[in-house]
Formats: structure tokens, sequence, C-alpha cells
């Protein structure tokens, strides 16, 4: 457990924001337990984020610079704080996320963790180990907030119908997701297609990757292993993927027709009904 006095602001992001939190909360001549108070937060868990046991949320951020005067201090470190938690294979992911002015994704199984609701980011990530599980879905769901910026990146996700097939976690938690991606249908900066299995053979084959474009760094190709994650520039795979997701895209259905399909998954294979005027209804 780490001693709030031997606390080390270099030590890592987390250190660093619960250093600034006890630093501006001392200097406001508030307690733990009156700053909770004041936040509609626990003392203790005022304590816990400041001594680097407890992850920090944004709303709590927010509400914490808002008593303290901070200027937004605290709600700009949560992402750092949240990418430091990730995997370290996956922390160079994180970064090619929030730099990207385009992202393209092939996901055969899952449905993309910047598309993920919690419920299904839970099931995901808690099927073999149930451990800081609250954490961890947080930490996975932060990535989501590159969407929220003022310029986001412009979105393509092309996802195998086979991953709106995969129960994961249950009719009500596959219900939730897929109504998620329905609700981006009218967003043009987030675009979903679906590979339907009529499609039969096709150039993502060999698996899911993600393509990262940026405004002028050269385009980066990433592809994951078990436990370990394969970023790269080179121009001959850059030029191969991207022919490939070129022909994914054609090959998937459009996205009105993507969007229907999703929804009479909903409607076929988790219970979702329809009223007399056709619209969804849980």
């Amino acid at each position: 457990m780490t001693n709030i006095n031997a606390l080390d602001p270099g030590a890592s992001p987390l250190d660093y924001y619960g250093f600034e939190l006890r630093r501006h909360r001392e200097a406001a001549g508030l307690t733990q337990r009156q700053l909770g108070d004041i936040v509609n937060y626990t003392g203790s868990m005022v304590g816990q984020i400041e001594t680097a046991r407890k992850l920090p949320t944004p709303q709590f951020s927010q509400r914490v610079d808002a008593a303290l005067g901070t200027g937004g201090l605290l709600f700009r470190l949560v992402d750092l704080v949240m990418r430091s938690q990730l995997p370290a294979w996956f922390r160079e992911v994180a970064e090619l996320e929030a730099r990207a002015t385009e992202i393209c994704t092939f996901h055969t199984h899952l449905v993309h963790g910047l598309l993920q609701t919690t419920a299904y980011a839970r099931a995901v990530l808690g099927a073999l180990d149930q451990e800081d599980l609250d954490d961890r879905t947080a930490v996975r769901l932060a990535r989501q907030r590159i969407f929220e910026k003022e310029e986001p990146p412009v979105f393509w996700a092309v996802i195998s119908e086979a991953a709106l097939c995969q129960e994961i976690g249950g009719s009500e938690v596959m219900r939730g997701q897929l109504a998620q991606l329905l609700a981006f249908e009218d967003n043009p900066r987030i675009n979903i297609q679906i590979l339907p299995f009529t499609a039969g053979v096709h150039s993502g084959l060999q698996g899911s990757f993600d393509l990262f474009r940026f405004a002028s760094d050269p385009t980066i190709v990433y592809t994951e292993g078990y436990g370990t994650g394969h970023p790269t520039a080179n121009p001959d795979t850059v030029k191969d993927c991207s022919l490939r997701y070129d022909h994914l895209r054609a090959a998937a259905l459009s996205l009105k027709d993507s969007a229907e399909l999703i929804r009479r998954v909903m409607e076929e294979r988790y219970g979702e009904q329809r009223d007399s005027d056709e619209d969804s209804v849980a």
C-alpha cells in the first residue's frame, strides 16, 4: 500500500495525479472528508485516489477541479492516467488512437474496444480474470474519449457478422451493445459496416487489423497476437493492408443495410421486439 507521505509524483501518471490532488486540497485547507462532502464522494475515495490506490474518473476530476479552482488540471490528466494503466504492449496503440485523423478497423469476432459498452467490455475483460475489473473496464472505455475531441478522428469499422452472433455476456448485454452500434447511425465520423456471412471468401481471412492515418506522419498498420501488439509503418505492409481494407469495405453491406442487419439480429437472436410502427423497443 502506498504511503501518502512517500508518494512520488514522478513514479507514474497516477502518482502524479494523486500528488496534485493532495497538494491542491491541502492548499484549500480541506480534509479528505470535507472535499469528499463537497464533490459527493467519500473521504475514503479521495484518500485512495490521492495515494494512487484508486483510478480517478472524469466525473470525479471535473467536480474536484470546480471545487478547488484548479482550472481543469485534474480533468486534463485523466487521459494520461488511464492510458498509463493499459497493458504495456498496448499503450502505443492508445497513443496512435489519440493522434490519428482516421482509423480503419476490421474485427472478426468482437466489437472494437472504441465501440464497446460498459457491460460488453466487462464481459470481455472478465472472461478469465475478475480482479480489478471495474478499473480495467474504465481504462478501456476511457479510450473512447477520442470521439469527444474538438476534431475527432474519422472512424471506419468493418465488423464480421460473426461478432454480432457471438453472445458476449448474455442477451441483455448484446442488445445493449448492438443498440450502441445503432446509436452511431447518424454520426458521419463513426461509420459501421457489417461483413455478412454471405460475403464468403474475403480479403480479411488472415485476421483482424487496424489502419491509423495521420495528418503528416506515415500510416501505421496494427495487428495483434496473444498478449502482443505489432504496429508497423512498412510501406509494403501498409499498401497491402490498405488494399485489403478497400476490398473489405466493398464486400461489406452499405451503412444503411448494415444498420438493418444489426436491428434484425437484435430482434431475432436477442429478443428485441418492434412495435406496430416498426420502432425498436426493448
